[in-house]
């Protein structure tokens, strides 16, 4: 097995090279397909406690839970959030160079086709977004698919260690930022700053915790906390304060916050336990025009550098030929788990703590500290399937989920689908109602079937249907279904 595709792309125009024509799945190397399987089960993981919430709230946990419930919920956070979509864009740039590799070989134009298959990709997540689930990251993806194909047209080497040197650095630039503004920070504050600072953060939030013990977070309440304002001023009376006045604002800033996250929450989940599925979209209408100003810091800050970290690995061969590659995969699972696990435990721990939700400094901490341990934990995650996949008896075991990865697009899509009719008003009418030790359940189920499913689908057709769909549109011909 020495060759790989990106989710079977290889279907192409009859006039082109016998080299482009679709690979014997006999031939096909399992590796991407068994990460891509495994990143969609992470995904699932993340994605399914935001079908039951708001997506506002994006980030941050729910403190409402206790038991087995927060357990999970805890687990999840450390070991699954931003983990596997970073995963899933690591993959994604590997089929980006397979394709790319295969074109230059076969003397086949790439940038049109290419262009064409990411306008696809784009149009189906936006779709995504509004008919289904605001939490798409398809569009991501894509946005990110056109400036890697801008960054392979222009480079100017063609030296693999100049990729693994500038994705590296990429990477890094927010880390430095960070870095940077801290040491500034902590030069300046002494002591006595510090205790200032945090005697003002700690009347600002004893003051707004007041006010939403009158139920703010009801909007319909907002009038009594507008009402109640002259009494946030006078908490500032009772600590020590170079400032009264500018701690006032802090208070009234603080507290408008908290009333318009309120307020978004409240719409979010008023448009999901309605019974109009055309309200719903309505919401959705608008919330998909307010994410996708984010979408170019996301492709370009986080899922850029990823991809071209995937590229690099299929340009040196380490993933196509991972068994020759075993000495650097064990390094990168040695590595990425050892110092990610305790950097992920460490940061969750400084993120939930109550004091880090006083303290800006302390929750300035716990998500850079985060930040940097997804990305430990997601190449340790790597590393570990790798390696794996170079013994026999973990090689037969994880290829349970190659057809699952091979019909990716679909199951993800398939995801939402199947949750929305759980979850939202307009279907089952289970939004908020399902905690998160029975989400895993559904979790389960929902694998199982699709690893049924997908295997039983790929034995009888060529392509998933969603994967149909988009070679379909992207090489402007109808392309052949069934085996």
């Amino acid at each position: 097995m020495t060759q790989v595709s990106q989710n079977n792309e290889t279907v192409i125009s009859p006039s082109l090279e016998p080299s482009l024509q679709p690979l014997d799945k006999h031939k096909r190397i399992d590796a991407l397909d068994i990460l891509r399987g495994l990143a969609l089960v992470g995904i699932l993981l993340m994605n399914v406690e935001w079908f039951n919430r708001a997506i506002t709230s994006l980030g941050q946990a729910d403190a409402s839970l206790t038991g087995i419930d927060h357990a999970i919920a805890w687990l999840i956070r450390c070991f699954v959030e931003g983990k596997f979509y970073k995963l899933f864009a690591l993959i994604f740039g590997m089929g980006f160079a397979v394709m790319l590799l295969r074109a230059k070989k076969a003397e086949r134009p790439f940038g049109a086709w290419f262009t064409r298959r990411m306008l696809v990709l784009w149009f189906i997540g936006i779709a995504h977004m509004i008919f289904l689930w605001g939490g798409d990251i398809l569009h991501d993806y894509a946005l990110a698919g056109f400036v890697l194909l801008a960054w392979v047209t222009y480079k100017k080497s063609d030296n693999p260690r100049a990729y693994l040197k500038l994705a590296l650095t990429w990477l890094m630039i927010p880390i430095f930022i960070v870095s940077f503004g801290g040491a500034i920070f902590g030069m300046v504050l002494n002591d006595t700053k510090y205790q200032d600072m945090w005697q003002n953060e700690l009347a600002v939030f004893t003051a707004v915790e007041k006010q939403f013990a009158y139920g703010v977070e009801d909007v319909s309440l907002i009038n009594t906390v507008e009402k109640n304002q002259e009494s946030s001023s006078a908490e500032t009376s009772l600590v020590q304060s170079t400032d009264k006045e500018t701690n006032a604002e802090n208070i009234a800033d603080t507290l408008q916050q908290r009333k318009d996250a309120a307020a978004d929450v409240l719409e979010e989940n008023t448009a999901f336990t309605q019974d109009s599925y055309w309200k719903a979209t309505e919401y959705r209408l608008g919330f998909t025009a307010f994410m996708l100003m984010f979408s170019p810091v996301m492709a370009l800050v986080v899922l850029m550098p990823i991809f071209i970290l995937g590229f690099w690995l299929v340009v040196t061969e380490k993933i196509t030929k991972h068994q020759q590659n075993q000495t650097f995969f064990k390094t990168l699972a040695r590595v990425g788990l050892m110092v990610g696990i305790p950097l992920n435990i460490a940061s969750i721990l400084i993120i939930q703590h109550p004091a880090a939700g006083i303290s800006g400094v302390l929750q300035g901490v716990g998500q850079i500290l985060f930040y940097i341990a997804q990305y430990l934990l997601s190449a340790g995650y790597l590393g570990l399937v790798v390696c794996a996949l170079n013994k026999h008896r973990w090689q037969k075991i994880l290829s349970v989920f190659t057809p699952m990865g091979q019909m990716a697009l679909t199951n993800y899509l398939m995801h939402s689908v199947i949750l929305t009719c759980i979850f939202y008003g307009y279907a089952g009418g289970q939004y908020g109602d399902i905690s998160r030790a029975p989400q895993m359940l559904l979790v389960f189920a929902i694998i199982i079937f699709q690893l049924i499913f997908s295997k039983w689908w790929l034995n009888r057709y060529r392509f998933g249907p969603m994967e149909w769909l988009w070679r379909s549109l992207t090489y402007k011909k109808r392309q052949p279904m069934k085996l």
